[in-house]
């Protein structure tokens, strides 16, 4: 395998549609993480995903593949919006941004 982050990149996806679609009372131990706001949950793992997309290194723009992972996060929340169990919030939206950016930052520190 060329590079490893991919496998992970794409399992991540999956994992966090996944978690994103089922109501929230059929994951186990949820309550366990409910100390955790809501919003620090979307930041850490927009910047997980993206930290990993980054180093992907695939052959498109920074700019585009992070634009591309918030579209992710967009289409999540759409789908929200019509789930009967979950709802739209811009809030988590500008959380996933959030994560983005600073991501995003870190990347080009270290390799600058």
């Amino acid at each position: 395998m060329k590079n490893p982050y991919r496998i992970i990149f794409y399992i991540t996806l999956i994992i966090t549609f996944y978690m994103s679609i089922v109501p929230a009372s059929t994951i186990p131990n949820i309550a366990a993480l409910s100390f955790i706001s809501d919003k620090a949950v979307h930041l850490s793992i927009f910047f997980f995903i993206s930290l990993i997309g980054l180093n992907c290194k695939y052959n498109i723009t920074k700019l585009f593949l992070l634009s591309l992972i918030f579209s992710f996060g967009l289409t999540i929340e759409i789908i929200h919006y019509y789930h009967p169990y979950r709802h739209f919030e811009f809030a988590d939206l500008m959380a996933n941004l959030s994560g983005i950016f600073l991501a995003l930052l870190i990347y080009i520190k270290k390799i600058a």
